[in-house]
């Protein structure tokens, strides 16, 4: 009897259709085989790449360009450590009669923009 798919009938002769599990045994195996291959390919291309380096004397920075620190304040490429470096307490340069503080770094805080509109100036308020 001849297979019908969808209202035709085909002629899948002696051939049976994989399954799905079938074709994906046999993606795994393929792609288990390409990692292979270039694993082994790898090899020979970090020898030639040995020496190239070795034979025309390149460093790091013949390679790479000069390290250039980023946002982060660390060399491209490296990890951070484990350990941070404990913060500096922020030093206090502004203080006023109600003891609200400011550092001088960022927004001004509203209680300083207070005291410079009633007719402070900022050295009034420096801390000394």
């Amino acid at each position: 009897m001849t297979p019908v798919l969808l209202g035709r009938r085909t002629n899948l002769g002696s051939r049976m259709a994989k399954t799905s599990a079938q074709i994906q045994r046999q993606i795994d195996k393929l792609q288990k085989e390409k990692e292979a291959l270039q694993a082994k390919e790898a090899v020979g291309v970090i020898a030639r790449i040995k020496e190239a380096i070795a034979h025309y004397g390149l460093t790091e920075k013949d390679l790479f360009g000069p390290a250039v620190k980023g946002k982060s304040g660390r060399l491209p490429g490296k990890a951070a450590g484990k350990t941070a470096a404990p913060k500096a307490t922020p030093v206090i340069k502004y203080r006023d009669e109600a003891g609200n503080t400011w550092t001088g770094n960022g927004k001004r805080p509203n209680w300083f923009k207070t005291a410079l509109a009633e007719g402070k100036k900022p050295e009034d308020l420096e801390v000394k």
